[in-house]
């Protein structure tokens, strides 16, 4: 083949504003198509979304009521709305983020739609591999979040509550802040790798680079995570900072395999 079979298509600045408005056009009518689906299971949604923090809460009030020598409770209600629209727009709120991640392989596809022009003829036969890895990178880091880091972060902060003698009686809105900036957070983070593999191949950034300003990134992680954290929750924001430094260093040893090839 000759170079010009591999070279990446020359588009002019509005064509590639006219190929951006159709991929984000496509991306909405694919987020209200998922959104659709998700909103009809809104209430398994909220109790999904509330089991891990319900098995932390039943886990610390039994050993509360243990330690005061009271009868362990029998009932368990955390949640409390202040608002007649709060539980409405919340439920919105969850079925819309659900959206996005029942939705994320045909998001990552139109990503990969709209970066396809720019690359040679070889790393376009990557589609299926990339949409997979971003995908699959994405719902890890989520399920990740879901599975351990919630849990670890809510029993942490619900034993601080508890050994303060405080009453529990959250807001709902409140709390899906927390999960949500959590879940979707830490599945945003898991796709540093993937952002790094084309920084690499496009010569942009080296594993070399990225080991040698390792303390400048540490810096900015730290600010990062602090962006991500809702609130002023201290515990999530160094949570994140592990995270994201633990997948810096990962993405070292990507940024070396992807590294292009002297021929």
């Amino acid at each position: 083949m000759t170079p010009a079979e591999h070279a990446p298509d020359q588009m002019t600045f509005w064509e590639h504003l006219t190929e951006l408005r159709s991929r984000l056009i496509r991306c909405l009518v694919i987020l209200v198509v998922a959104f659709a689906a998700t909103y009809s299971f809104r209430f398994r949604l909220m109790i999904w979304a509330q089991k891990p923090f319900m098995e932390v809460y039943r886990t610390q009030a039994v050993a509360q009521a243990k330690a005061l020598h009271l009868p362990p409770p029998t009932t368990f209600e955390p949640f409390a709305f202040t608002s007649l629209t709060e539980p409405f727009f919340s439920l919105m709120r969850l079925s819309l983020w659900a959206a996005v991640f029942l939705a994320s392989p045909f998001l990552f596809h139109q990503v990969w739609g709209f970066i396809r022009p720019g690359l040679y003829q070889r790393e376009r036969r990557l589609a299926i591999p990339f949409v997979l890895v971003t995908t699959g990178c994405f719902l890890a880091g989520a399920a990740f979040a879901y599975l351990n880091a919630f849990k670890f972060l809510g029993d942490i902060l619900f034993q601080e509550a508890m050994n303060a003698g405080l009453r529990t009686n959250l807001h709902l809105e409140d709390y899906l802040d927390l999960f949500i900036y959590t879940v979707l957070g830490t599945g945003i983070m898991f796709e540093l790798p993937v952002l790094v593999y084309f920084l690499a191949r496009f010569r942009l950034i080296t594993a070399r680079w990225m080991l040698k300003y390792w303390r400048h990134a540490t810096i900015v992680i730290l600010f990062a995570a602090a962006f991500l954290t809702p609130g002023d929750v201290v515990i999530t924001t160094i949570f994140f900072s592990v995270v994201l430094l633990g997948l810096y260093f990962i993405s070292i040893l990507v940024a070396w395999l992807a590294a292009p090839r002297s021929s």
